[in-house]
């Protein structure tokens, strides 16, 4: 874990500066000590980030600890911030991705049960019921797109309803990829119209075929793509194993005024 924590506040300590940031001469806590705050939260502590904040002050990597509503609000300061982070890491992933092979999935992140639908307050309508083919279910809450290497590394994700289909999503992705790079999919990408326009842009679009497909693929490559496909199923795996098994909030936006945060 010491290793995690001593990148991570050299990478957030370096963004910044490479950002021009400048902070108040009179603050304790500098941005990068948040920024690392909430990565070790994130990584170790299910997102909680009040166990992080003692668990780095007591160990001496924080010497000043700040109250709940303080970090919280030096969080949300940090907003614009966190993009950039993500950009550094996304291009990280884009060095190491020496075949150009990126692939894309969803992954539900469930709010509640069916049975507990009616009684949700966080998400009402039928935009947030999803269906789960692998497992043969309805889910209820989001969906996580991803875009990973194939070395598993994610380099762009965003979230949908639940309803939304990954052909819809499909048009959502940014695909800010090196040229000439492949991009494979399970069958529920498939749209060839798309398809050709991102080859105009230089990029392969080659998702997993239906068995009536008018575009087939020959054997060895759909026994190929089938097994890249294994580096995003673990990754959501990996991601799903970090997120906490409960989440108390009251409303659905970033940051409300009248949202109580949990610290």
């Amino acid at each position: 874990m010491d290793t995690k924590i001593i990148f991570a506040y050299c990478l957030c300590d370096d963004l910044l500066k490479a950002l021009g940031h400048r902070e108040d001469p009179q603050c304790q806590v500098s941005d990068a000590e948040i920024l690392t705050t909430a990565l070790v939260a994130a990584l170790e502590f299910g997102g909680c980030f009040q166990r992080a904040h003692r668990f780095l002050h007591e160990t001496g990597y924080l010497p000043r600890r700040l109250s709940a509503s303080r970090f919280v609000r030096r969080l949300h300061r940090c907003e614009p911030f966190v993009r950039p982070l993500f950009h550094v890491l996304a291009s990280l992933g884009h060095q190491s991705n020496t075949k150009r092979l990126y692939i894309i999935d969803s992954f539900p992140l469930s709010v509640c049960d069916n049975i507990r639908i009616r009684r949700c307050r966080r998400y009402r309508g039928e935009a947030w019921r999803g269906y789960q083919a692998s497992k043969r279910r309805y889910f209820y809450g989001l969906k996580i797109h991803l875009l990973v290497t194939a070395q598993g590394q994610p380099v762009e994700f965003f979230l949908t309803p639940g309803t939304d289909s990954d052909a819809k999503a499909l048009k959502q992705y940014v695909f800010d990829l090196p040229d000439q790079a492949t991009i494979t999919g399970d069958k529920a990408y498939n749209d060839y119209g798309y398809e050709d326009l991102l080859e105009e842009a230089g990029l392969h679009l080659q998702p997993l075929r239906k068995k009536n497909s008018k575009r087939p693929h020959e054997p060895a490559l759909t026994y190929l793509m089938s097994s890249a496909r294994h580096a995003v199923e673990t990754t959501g795996s990996l991601i799903e194993r970090l997120l906490p098994k409960h989440i108390q909030s009251i409303a659905t936006q970033a940051y409300p005024k009248r949202d109580r945060c949990r610290f």
